[in-house]
Formats: structure tokens, C-alpha cells, sequence
């Protein structure tokens, strides 16, 4: 088994990766001093031709766990799918905990090799798939992978995956501002990237972690598409009585985003009815009655609205 990561790794991006006094002993030293040097990656090239034909591509990201990143990502993708002559993919690139499969009812899927190279999975006519879940030999297989090998498969991702032309790209990311990030970020940056949507709960204890992904994205000059509040109100479906299950001490994820000066996108409710969904793997937007319908609409029409053309 790998010996503990540094406690002052410098990152794998940095330049001192390799070469810093925390990493005396790394099993990955040479890896990482290695991708310091200057030479350019001869895959960059590659993956900017591959991508050529997805016009935008958006990052949902947030830097709390637990707070619906993975369930607003498909609610996301099912809503810009909505449209009939749009054609949305989505990139599930949580390596350690890929739920998207589960989420879309396809986790039994195979994924197929090409001359290509692999075919996403297609979980209706214009939505597709890729996860790291569909080349795992079990769903209760752990990937215990450091960050060199973590980067390799993102970008095989992203020059291996037979995208073919689509209109939307929607990309599923760990919480955090870790390897994953920097990575997808670097690799996205010449191509049609338009931004981030960054996901969030009223309370302080995910919004604390929140403003750091919100950090993060100016440090590396991604542009910020807004701020998604979900689990905003829990509305019982019984008595239709208003409850706030996380209530917003200091102001809420609409307070953060104008401290921050940041797009607000809108609210979300909690709602059961979309857990048991995503549980039984239903593609729940196309279903009557679907909880939050208004909400999420108008959400989408302000991310569409902030990209760029």
C-alpha cells in the first residue's frame, strides 16, 4: 500500500512538484518532477481536436460533499436535453465516488471500444455518458488512486471518448480544489469551456468551503457561470407547509454570491421525491408533476444566459 501523501505536498502542478522538501520519501517524486518539465504535452493538442465538436462545455463544482453536486448535474443535463435537437453529454470525472450511473439508471451498462475510441453510454437518444463506474469490475470497487494516475484518466477522458458533435458538456466533479479540478481546468482551458456552476447549501458549514472552490475558480481564471443554493426549503408534500431544514445563519448562498460578487442563479428545494428518483435510476424531469420544475427552468435559462455565445 502507498505511503501517506506529504502533509505539505506542493501539488502536481506546481513548480517545485518533485522538488520540495515534503517530497523526500513520495513514491510519486520522479512522476511529478517530471511533469514540471516545459515540454509541451503532445496530448493537449489532442484532446483540443477531440473536443473540437462540443460547442460549450460546463464544470459543476462545489467545495462541500454532500450539498447535491451529482443530483443538480443530471437534473441539469436532463433539462438541457430537454430540447429535442440538442445533443448533452455528461463527464462524470468523480473517480472515487462515481454516482452519475446509478443516478441515470444505466450502471449496468458496458462501455464499447472503437476505432474511435470508447462510445459514452446513451442514456436516451441526445444523452450520453462517461463514468469510471462502467470500468470498474464491481459497483462496490474502491479506486484507490493518487493523483498522477487520477490526471491520466481524465485525460483519457478527454481524447479517448467518442463525444461526437455535441451542443452541451456537462461535467460532474468531486468537492474539493484538488488534482481532479486543476486538471480538467488545464486540459479544458483552449477549448470551448464556458465556465463553472457552483453548487451550495444555506448552511455555514458548506458555504465556508464553498467560498474556497469560488477562490479557486478566479485563482485559475475560470469563469463562474453562478451559484446554485439547493436543499434551499423542504415543502411537505402532505400539508405543503415551507420548512428550512438548513437554515442560512449567515445569509445564505444568495448573501455569498453578492459578498463574492458572483452570479446568483437560484434556489432548489429538497425534495424526496427526487432522492427516491435518482435512487431508482428514473429519469424523473420528463415525468408529470416534477418537483421543482419552475425552479430548475429558470436556472437553466440563467446559465444559458451567462455563457458565452
Amino acid at each position: 500500500m502507498d505511503s501517506a501523501v506529504p502533509e505539505h505536498c506542493p501539488g502536481t502542478q506546481s513548480e517545485n512538484a518533485g522538488k520540495a522538501e515534503a517530497c523526500a520519501g513520495c513514491p510519486n517524486q520522479n512522476i511529478c518532477a517530471s511533469a514540471t518539465a516545459k515540454e509541451p504535452d503532445p496530448d493537449v493538442e489532442l484532446m483540443k481536436e477531440k473536443l473540437s465538436t462540443i460547442k460549450h462545455i460546463i464544470l459543476v463544482l462545489s467545495g462541500k460533499g454532500g450539498v447535491g453536486k451529482s443530483t443538480f448535474t443530471s437534473i441539469l443535463a436532463q433539462a438541457l436535453a430537454e430540447d429535442s435537437s440538442k445533443n448533452v453529454g455528461i463527464m462524470d470525472v468523480d473517480l472515487c465516488g462515481p454516482s452519475m450511473p446509478r443516478i441515470l439508471g444505466v450502471q449496468d451498462e458496458p462501455v464499447h471500444l472503437s476505432g474511435s475510441g470508447w462510445s459514452p453510454v446513451y442514456v436516451e437518444e441526445n444523452l450520453c455518458l462517461m463514468s469510471i463506474s462502467f470500468l470498474l469490475p464491481s459497483p462496490n470497487e474502491a479506486v484507490i488512486w493518487r493523483g498522477p494516475k487520477k490526471n491520466g484518466m481524465i485525460k483519457q477522458f478527454l481524447k479517448d471518448v467518442d463525444w461526437g458533435e455535441l451542443d452541451y458538456l456537462v461535467v460532474d466533479t468531486p468537492p474539493g480544489t484538488s488534482d481532479e479540478h486543476m486538471s480538467v481546468v488545464q486540459y479544458l482551458k483552449d477549448c470551448n469551456l464556458d465556465g463553472a456552476v457552483i453548487v451550495t447549501t444555506p448552511q455555514e458549514a458548506a458555504l465556508l468551503d464553498v467560498r474556497k472552490e469560488i477562490n479557486f475558480c478566479q485563482k485559475v481564471k475560470l469563469p463562474i457561470l453562478g451559484v446554485v443554493e439547493n436543499m434551499n426549503i423542504f415543502v411537505c408534500p402532505n400539508c405543503k407547509t415551507s420548512t428550512e431544514i438548513f437554515p442560512p445563519t449567515s445569509g445564505g448562498g444568495e448573501k455569498m454570491a453578492e459578498e463574492m460578487n458572483v452570479p446568483f442563479l437560484g434556489k432548489l428545494p429538497l425534495n424526496s421525491q427526487i432522492g427516491k428518483a435518482c435512487d431508482e435510476g428514473r429519469l424523473f424531469f420528463h415525468e408529470n408533476n416534477f418537483p421543482a420544475e419552475e425552479y430548475i427552468r429558470k436556472i437553466t435559462q440563467s446559465i444559458l444566459k451567462n455563457m458565452k455565445n
